[in-house]
């Protein structure tokens, strides 16, 4: 896997240490995230799939 650069801003930063949980470090909240990204992206998906489509049923 390629390295990733992450040059977070002031206001990135300060979110970080608010969500760091005892024993983590920024990459863990990072990572963190990452996955709740991943689950909210699987669950967009899952409610367009759930929408009815519009179609002329007529």
């Amino acid at each position: 896997m390629a390295d990733i650069d992450f040059a977070p801003n002031a206001e990135d930063e300060r979110i970080i240490r608010l969500a760091m949980r005892e024993g983590e470090r920024p990459s863990d909240v990072i990572r963190r995230s990452l996955r709740l990204l991943q689950r909210q992206m699987w669950q967009e998906r899952l409610r367009a799939a759930a929408r009815p489509s519009v179609e002329d049923l007529s």
